[in-house]
Order: structure tokens, then C-alpha cells, then sequence
């Protein structure tokens, strides 16, 4: 059996994939794929372990659709047509789990470098602008004791909630489709309405999926309720926010600051006013960058694609939620 990766990955998924037998292409330039090349790659192949930012929409999977797993390096799914795969017969899976300390991580390091404005301190230093100081200019804000707001309250909401909670003391509240009773246990978290997450929230963390139900919630509306010291923090999906109205609620003073590590489109262009903004923090969606997580992401998609060959039941399977 053969597996195309649209990236090179991580030793430990090949290792795992060579031990079963299995024979690995990667792709190693350093550009995307364009859809011939996909689908004339996919065609030499079995099994596609996708990783990037292409859309796996009706059209690829129809030419495609004698793949017996798409198993993708990544939590998310947004980019994949489950409908279409799974009327396909094609297996999508993902690799749940293993993200949520790197991930959480993350947006706990956006909502303090946006907090005491970092990356503008950072390119003062770069600009030549670190001499005469006042002890009133360019200063941050604390964030001991402030509310934490998490919208998407999971396993990586979690781990967010306890690193503010453990580091700062700060009051968890949270709104979900459900409530998390074993969190509002753990955490002391409350469970409020959208529009009590907004106007209660110090910092806002967004930690959901990018849904038709969740895409561009933060709007115009959205951030008008927000409180003008508010700090926003995008560490899921950058389709969840308005980046437009984002950045007008900025320009305003509607809201404070905001910490992104998801961008609206992506990639984020370099002149994008975001970027020259004194209390914004903008990553290049780096949340589950670390050796161990990757490391770990790959063995997960390994896995998956051993099972689906093996004939067994694949661990993360993802078809079945485009019918929920």
C-alpha cells in the first residue's frame, strides 16, 4: 500500500508507516500543490496524509475517490467536504488530543504579549527607538484578577482556563452549545450566554470550532459589546472573526487589544494595519508548533492510516459529524 503527504512530516509518523509495510511519498517543495498536481499525485496513491491550507472540496474528491483514508495532520476539518467523502466512501480522520497544551500554550502567550504590548516594544528596539523613557508612555495592562471569557470551552478551552486561573487568578466564564459541568467543577467556571461572554469578558479566547453557525460570530455587532479594555484572543480558526471589523474595533477603541494566531483570510498580507498596531499580537497560526506535538500528530495520523489498511476501525474518525 502507498501514502502521498502533502508535507514533509515528522520521523516518527514515517517510522510507524515503514514498519507496517507501508510506502511513503512526500512532497518536500516548499509551495502548495496545485489541484492537477493533488489529484495526479493522489491517483499514484492509496492513502493521502494531507497537511496545509488547500480546501478538500467535491471536485478533488471525485477524482480521488479510490483513496481508502484521508488522514489529515490536524485537529481541524473545516477545509474537507465531509459530505462528499463520506458519500465517496472516502475515511477522513484527524489527530484530536495531543494539540490542546501546545495550542493552549499559544494563546496564553498572545493575551500576555498583548497585554504588555510586546511585539511593539520588540520592533522599538529593532527601530532604534529605545533611549529617553517616560513613566507614562506605551504602557500595558495587568491581567491578575481580570475575567477570562472562554468561548469553546473543550479540551483546549481547558487547558487555557487553568493556565489563567493558576498563573493570575483570573475568574473563568465560558459559553458553550452545552455546559461542561466537569470544567465548572474543576475551574469554578460559569456558564453565560454569547452576549454575557461579551460584555463580562476582560479577555476574550476563542477556543471553538469554524462552523456555518460559528463563522465571522465576531463581527461589528459582536465587538461593539465588548468592553473598550478588552483583549481578543483568536487562537482557533481565523474565519471565526470579521478581520475587517476586527481591525475598525481596534482603530475605534471599541476594544483594547487582540492576540491572533488564526487570520482572516490566511495567509495574512504583510501590510495588513493589524500588524503596526500597538496592542496586537499576530502569529502565522503556529499552535500546535512544537517538536513534541508534531512529533505526536504524526504518530496519531500514522495510526489512522494503519488501521484503515488493516481493515480495522480508524481511532479519529470525523466523517460522521457533517450530519450532525
Amino acid at each position: 500500500m502507498k501514502v502521498f503527504t502533502t508535507r514533509v512530516i515528522p520521523e516518527e509518523g514515517l517510522a510507524l508507516l515503514a514498519h507496517a509495510g507501508i510506502t511513503v511519498t512526500q512532497w518536500s517543495e516548499p509551495r502548495e500543490m496545485s489541484l492537477e498536481e493533488m489529484i495526479a499525485k493522489c491517483k499514484e496513491n492509496d492513502a493521502l496524509l494531507f497537511a496545509g491550507g488547500r480546501k478538500i472540496d467535491r471536485p478533488l474528491l471525485e477524482h480521488c475517490r479510490h483513496l481508502k483514508i484521508i488522514s489529515l495532520l490536524s485537529v481541524g476539518y473545516d477545509n474537507v467536504d465531509l459530505k462528499a467523502a463520506t458519500e465517496l466512501g472516502i475515511q477522513i480522520t484527524n489527530t484530536p488530543g495531543v494539540l490542546s497544551n501546545a495550542t493552549a500554550d499559544n494563546a496564553f502567550l498572545l493575551m500576555l504579549a498583548v497585554a504588555r504590548k510586546a511585539f511593539f516594544h520588540h520592533k522599538r528596539i529593532l527601530n532604534g527607538e529605545w533611549g529617553f523613557s517616560s513613566p507614562t508612555a506605551n504602557l500595558g495592562v495587568d491581567i491578575e484578577g481580570k475575567t477570562l471569557g472562554i468561548w469553546g470551552l473543550g479540551n483546549i478551552g481547558s487547558v487555557m482556563a487553568q493556565r489563567c486561573r493558576a498563573a493570575f487568578d483570573m475568574k473563568i466564564i465560558y459559553c458553550n452549545r452545552h455546559r461542561n459541568e466537569a470544567a465548572e467543577k474543576a475551574l469554578d467556571a460559569q456558564w453565560v450566554s454569547f452576549d454575557e461572554l461579551l460584555e463580562q469578558s476582560d479577555v476574550l479566547s476563542v477556543h471553538t470550532s469554524l462552523t456555518p453557525e460559528t463563522k465571522e460570530k465576531f463581527d461589528k455587532a459582536a465587538f461593539a459589546k465588548m468592553k473598550p479594555s478588552a483583549i481578543f484572543i483568536n487562537a482557533a480558526r481565523g474565519g471565526i472573526h470579521h478581520e475587517t471589523d476586527l481591525i475598525a474595533a481596534l482603530e475605534t477603541g471599541q476594544i483594547w487589544g487582540a492576540g491572533l494566531d488564526v487570520t482572516n483570510p490566511e495567509p495574512m498580507h504583510p501590510d495588513n494595519p493589524l500588524l503596526q498596531m500597538p496592542t496586537v499580537a499576530v502569529l502565522p497560526h503556529i499552535g500546535s508548533a512544537t517538536v513534541e506535538t508534531r512529533n505526536a500528530m504524526s504518530r496519531i495520523a500514522a495510526q489512522n492510516i494503519i488501521a484503515a489498511f488493516q481493515g480495522q476501525p480508524v481511532p479519529n474518525p470525523v466523517n460522521h459529524i457533517y450530519a450532525l
